[in-house]
């Protein structure tokens, strides 16, 4: 039957509009949210703990005052927080389902029971907490799909079956616990690359530890009696050959093997002497032919690290100053010059000794290439080769202008800025010496060793090195009043994080400080250069030098490497992230075990981003960085954290609080 144009266009409207509706029901609202909080309460709370869940006299889970455990962001439910209050029931997760806008589910320590349910509609989940309840039956294959998963904590239940490969899928995970379950199967399936906190004891898992993860400790895998491999004993293989004693050997060491068999043989008293003497002569020609050659070797391996630092001088190792003297007649002998501390009292050498001190090259960077030198007695300096040395026909005023240059960088004393001791001028030849700092860099602390076992560096560490680098780079920018209305303005010219270096007592120290107007290269020799740098000569300015710390600041935050183009492409990234209300993601990973640092994290954040402004004017000066850093720094050491917040869910997933500390010192590079 043919229906008129009129009915045809109504059935149209009334199919769009039942479309709409159907897709106004799929898609989650506060009331949504509230139907679902009202239906696990009826499940779960048979205690009447959660008495302020009521719809006739609060009726919204985000109203004032807000339903207990609930947080809200953006007219949704974001976090779910409900631990140890004796929640029961099977079954009675179900619900949860349907809060698409979750960040945060915490429900540890109830006791709470039936399967872990479908949870994939909750795209957005970073925090999983359910250990310490009476959760049966298999893990889910279906959370390998929350893809923004950074804690997952199913421990202490009553969970059974494999652990699913689909886990797996979960790249951004930082913590897997697992433990104290009734599992089975391996684990030689789960390969999570920023794995940081991971266990799996007290299950009924069995096979091979995988090669990925025996960084872990040897409790993350112990109470598994079928578990084997590094870090627990070594698997024993199943065949016969690998487990029982060769049957030859046996016969040969039986009392009972027939005399026949045992006839034309030595004893084994005799095959044991035999044995023992050559390994006594092998032994005595071994000692000798170490005697004899060894301290040749050491001979040449020091005299190589005497030489290493001026391998390609046009000076001798034993010559140098000799040379220098008997070169053209108008060229002064190069001598060291040690710049005055107040008090004096320094170690003082000359060049013949720190010729003959061992050399350790440290790094190659825009300024030069740095070593560690040992002198004579044991004590160690850093040594700074200059790169594009003075030409042989540089004037004596260049040479003026040098060691005006170094007179005022030897002034720069301050607990954050690493002191300048002594210099060296010569034709061909420019060499700087450092205080030596034993503890790395920021740069080898934020970025070193990124895997299983690396020791992450907390926020309050983070914070305190920027505190100390600001200060730093404060007192730098000052100097200049210091010397009188007609000094130049001073900058540091070269801030990144391998030139921030951490001292004996944990304190931040800027390096290289001026060395990027005395570099011929430009683009590698400025730090982090700000887009108003020009790129084809050396360039330093204090609006360069704060824009350089912002992004030094975002590398702390993020955990992002900068490095050439992306010392602007950070910012540019940092900011897309922020217009789209996503603040949370530009955080590094590693922040998610420190408690309560959300509104910390955050204004740190504006503040790097005003200090990376693309418009030198819009920059603020460095004295209002270090104020704004020092009120950071004041609410981290003294601000109560709050157990809503993402990074305060999980005590036990936290791993050691002590910033990772380089084995071997550091200069700057």
């Amino acid at each position: 039957m043919r229906l008129p144009s009129g009915s045809t266009a109504l059935l149209l409207l009334i199919s769009v509009l039942l479309h709409h509706s159907a897709c106004t029901a799929n898609a989650g609202s506060l009331d949504s949210d509230a139907a679902a909080l009202a239906e696990f309460r009826l499940a779960a709370d048979r205690s009447g703990t959660l008495t302020s869940w009521n719809l006739s006299t609060t009726p919204s889970p985000c109203g004032i005052p807000a339903w207990r455990g609930v947080t809200c962001g953006g007219g949704r439910v974001t976090r779910l927080v409900l631990e140890g209050l004796g929640l029961s029931g099977a079954d009675a997760l179900r619900p949860l389902a349907s809060l698409d806008a979750l960040r945060v589910l915490s429900l540890k320590g109830n006791a709470l029971a039936g399967a872990v349910p479908d949870l994939s509609p909750l795209l957005g989940l970073k925090l999983l907490f359910l250990s310490r309840n009476a959760l049966s039956g298999e893990i889910p294959p279906s959370l390998g799909a929350l893809y923004r998963l950074y804690r997952l904590d199913l421990s202490s239940n009553n969970l059974s079956g494999a652990v699913p490969p689909d886990l797996s899928r979960l790249d951004r995970l930082l913590t897997l616990r697992l433990d104290s379950n009734r599992l089975t199967g391996g684990v030689d399936r789960i390969a999570l690359p920023r794995l940081q906190d991971f266990n799996v004891s007290n299950n009924l898992l069995s096979g091979k530890i995988p090669v990925a993860m025996a960084g872990f400790p040897a409790a993350a895998f112990g109470g598994n009696a079928g578990l084997c491999g590094t870090p627990l004993p070594p698997c024993v293989e199943s065949n016969t050959s690998s487990t029982c004693p060769p049957a030859a050997a046996m016969a040969a060491s039986s009392p009972s093997s027939k005399p026949s068999e045992s006839k034309g043989r030595m004893s084994r008293g005799a095959v044991a002497a035999i044995v023992a003497a050559d390994f006594a002569v092998v032994g005595l020609v071994a000692g000798l032919l170490f005697c004899y050659f060894w301290p040749r070797l050491s001979g040449r391996r020091h005299r190589e690290g005497e030489k290493i630092v001026f391998s390609s001088s046009p000076y001798g190792a034993t010559g140098a100053v000799a040379a220098a003297a008997g070169g053209a007649g108008t060229f002064e002998r190069g001598k060291m010059v040690f710049l005055e501390e107040p008090g004096g009292g320094g170690r003082r050498f000359e060049l013949e000794e720190l010729l003959r001190a061992s050399a350790e090259m440290l790094g190659k960077g825009g300024c030069g290439t740095a070593y560690k030198a040992v002198l004579d007695d044991g004590s160690v300096v850093a040594v700074k080769r200059l790169r594009d040395a003075a030409p042989g026909s540089a004037s004596a005023g260049s040479k003026k202008e040098f060691e005006h240059h170094m007179a005022v960088l030897g002034r720069l004393r301050h607990p954050n800025v690493v002191p300048l001791n002594a210099y060296y001028y010569a034709r061909d030849e420019r060499l700087l010496v450092y205080e030596f700092m034993p503890n790395g860099s920021l740069f080898s602390l934020l970025h070193g060793n990124r895997g299983p076992g690396r020791t992450p560096l907390h926020w309050a560490a983070r914070v305190h090195i920027a505190a100390g680098a600001a200060r730093g780079l404060a007192f730098i920018h000052h100097a200049s009043r210091r010397g009188g209305s007609g000094s130049p303005k001073l900058a540091h010219g070269n801030i990144k994080s391998t030139n921030i270096l951490i001292d004996r007592s944990g304190e931040a120290r800027l390096a290289d400080c001026g060395l990027a107007q005395l570099s011929g290269s430009s683009s590698s020799s400025a730090g982090y250069r700000a887009p108003e740098a020009p790129p084809a000569r050396p360039w330093a300015s204090q609006k360069g030098d704060v824009y350089a710390f912002g992004v030094v600041l975002l590398e702390l935050l993020t955990g992002r490497v900068p490095g050439g183009e992306a010392a602007e492409e950070l910012p540019r990234w940092v900011q897309s992230v922020v217009r789209e209300e996503w603040t949370s993601e530009v955080f590094d990973l590693e922040l998610m075990k420190d408690k309560g640092i959300e509104e910390e994290m955050v204004a740190m954040l504006q503040l790097a981003l005003s200090c990376a402004a693309a418009e030198p004017g819009q920059r603020p000066k460095v004295a209002h960085v270090v104020r704004m850093i020092d009120e950071v720094r004041a609410a981290s050491c003294g601000g109560a954290s709050s157990p809503s917040r993402e990074s305060s869910m999980d005590e036990s997933s936290a791993v050691s609080d002590s910033p990772a500390v380089s084995e071997g010192g550091a200069v700057s590079q």
